[in-house]
């Protein structure tokens, strides 16, 4: 069982920056693929980009490729998400999520957290 916990989502002006945090609780933090996804009202959740468990592969949605980036940190069990260059159409709760592949698809993934607002004003 993995529980995580986003944070620093939050009010921001376009061409700000913000950067998420999530923390996880286990011991197998690093055998899991970790993903962001984004939800804006009345849309699916969509993919906003992943990371390998080791951390050394990424990917990323065509439309946050150049501003945002993932990272993780295994001894603090813990996934960051960068935003530059924030655009008011990223306005959405942002989830962080872990599961078995490098995949974009959310149902594919166990483990979500309760989520975080970012909001770009324009």
């Amino acid at each position: 069982q993995v529980q995580l916990v986003e944070s620093g989502g939050g009010l921001v002006q376009a061409g700000g920056s913000l950067r998420l945090s999530c923390a996880a609780s286990g011991r197998t933090f690093s055998s899991y693929v970790m993903g962001w996804f984004r939800q804006a009202p009345g849309k699916e959740r969509d993919f906003v980009a992943v990371i390998s468990g080791s951390g050394g592969s990424t990917y990323y949605a065509d439309s946050v490729k150049g501003r945002f980036t993932i990272s993780r940190d295994n001894a603090k069990n813990t996934v960051y998400l960068q935003m530059n260059s924030l655009k008011p159409e990223d306005t959405a709760v942002y989830y962080c999520a872990a599961g078995p592949s490098v995949v974009a698809i959310p149902s594919l993934y166990h483990y979500w957290g309760q989520g975080t607002q970012v909001t770009v004003s324009s």
